[in-house]
């Protein structure tokens, strides 16, 4: 059995990887054996156009390749490389193990490949503003950003980029989900933020538990010399790490003994010195304040400097598909919260508008209980709500008379919908509390299609 627990020790070449699923980060993992010497064969049971495309390329590099099917060849292997959307449970990890193949995720092989820092960014909510702020952050005069994982390049590409051109000045910036936490070994991030836990991904987790053990997994491997940053004020991350004396490096909009703390007005540097005042902060909310203060903690810890954080705090203004303003429409504003797959998600974007609501809800359901919007539907601005996709249903039956409510079968119908019932000075928002499964391949998708939308409704 091939040793991977000294990665700074590993040679693959000749190595046979079996690299399990042939998304973008399955493609790059791929590349990435390759250049390093090993004999990669890659399998994706599906076989639709863009995996094909994928194949075809990687033949062309004579990587072996195999859609449709995951053939008894995956077995004849030293190692494998597992897309994050097949579960732990899948029959095929299960052989794999009874063969004593180690199993790794594709964030932990590209980490081998690297000596360059690397800040990894987790949690139920935030993490996509997080990091993007946080790259912003780690562009400076000595250092250069690498944004990767859930958004822009999977990190086995930039690794393959660093192995090709070295770059000193390298930080990893890697948004990391629960799915990819499932097969960590020995994955050990210079830096680990936590944004927040809640409810998510219970349809593939099961439970609470096992989700909350999932995403620590990231921290398991933590040296003395690492530091994790987590929210304070979340209760569950609080208990989670009251037993971790290392590097523990909290955020809070509420405590004092932090990086950086803050009144109703300003927020302060380890010193007592201004940072920044809030209302010079550019992205709105207390929610994206918190985000603010995770992404500034972990870029103090790297080295960047405060004057750096608080240039980027009062210029940094969101990220497309999470609370994006797209237009207004006859006094009625549209507002692209696509990224919001949980209900928790949701409520921060209901939490974030002071006028009507007319809001959009559907997709596919990830184990949430819809009912448990009640209380902030209630509480809030929503007037109306719009349901579509495979769980609209579900969601009309949570609802029930506690507003107006309308269900339709697809997002074009609810964005019309929401039109016409819309009245100036309203905000229609999509903020779906779904995965985007059923009727895109990806959140942006949706969020694309429902801008193409309000474009069609605005030269109507």
């Amino acid at each position: 059995m091939m040793d991977i627990h000294h990665t700074e020790k590993i040679d693959l070449r000749n190595k046979a990887v079996t690299i399990i699923g042939l998304g973008e980060s399955g493609k790059a993992a791929a590349g990435l054996a390759n250049y390093v010497g090993a004999r990669v064969f890659v399998s994706d049971t599906g076989s639709n156009r863009k995996i094909s495309e994928y194949a075809m390329d990687l033949m062309h590099q004579l990587i072996a390749c195999e859609t449709g099917l995951h053939s008894n060849r995956i077995y004849e292997a030293d190692l494998w490389v597992i897309s994050p959307g097949v579960p732990k449970n899948a029959d095929i990890i299960k052989v794999a193990k009874e063969k004593n193949i180690p199993i790794v995720s594709e964030i932990e092989f590209a980490s081998w490949f690297t000596e360059s820092p690397i800040i990894a960014v987790t949690g139920s909510n935030g993490k996509t503003t997080t990091v993007n702020i946080l790259a912003e952050m780690c562009q400076t005069d000595d250092h250069t950003s690498v944004l990767a994982g859930n958004v822009g390049m999977p990190f086995s590409e930039k690794a393959l980029d660093e192995l090709m051109s070295p770059n000193p000045k390298t930080i990893y910036v890697l948004e990391i989900s629960s799915f990819q936490m499932e097969f960590i070994q020995n994955f050990c991030p210079t830096i680990a933020v936590y944004t927040n836990i809640s409810p998510d991904h219970l349809d593939r987790h099961g439970s609470l538990d096992e989700y909350i053990t999932m995403k620590l997994n990231m921290v398991k491997n933590m040296s003395k010399s690492g530091h994790i940053v987590f929210n304070a004020d979340d209760p569950q991350l609080a208990i989670s790490f009251e037993n971790h004396k290392m590097g523990l490096a909290p955020f809070s909009l509420l405590q004092s003994d932090v990086t950086f703390p803050l009144n109703s007005t300003k927020v302060y540097n380890s010193n007592g010195d201004s940072l920044v005042k809030i209302d010079e902060v550019a992205l709105p909310g207390k929610h994206n304040l918190a985000n603010m203060l995770a992404a500034a903690t972990a870029a103090h810890l790297i080295g960047i400097s405060d004057e750096h954080i608080s240039h980027v705090l009062k210029k940094f203004k969101g990220v497309e598909h999470r609370l994006e303003q797209v237009t207004t429409i006859g006094n009625i504003l549209f507002i692209n919260d696509s990224k919001a797959t949980n209900l928790d998600s949701v409520v921060v974007a209901l939490e974030s508008f002071n006028q009507p609501i007319v809001l959009i809800l559907g997709g596919q359901n990830k184990g949430a209980d819809f009912r448990l919007l009640l209380p902030h539907i209630k509480s809030s601005h929503v007037r109306d709500v719009i349901t579509y996709g495979e769980a609209g249903e579900e969601i009309m039956t949570a609802i029930g008379d506690a507003v107006r409510s309308v269900q339709v079968t697809d997002l074009r119908s609810a964005v019309v919908t929401a039109h016409e019932m819309a009245a100036p000075g309203d905000v229609v928002l999509l903020s779906p509390g779904c995965a985007s499964f059923d009727q895109f391949m990806n959140f942006e998708e949706r969020g694309q299609f429902f801008k193409t939308l309000i474009s069609e409704i605005a030269v109507a």
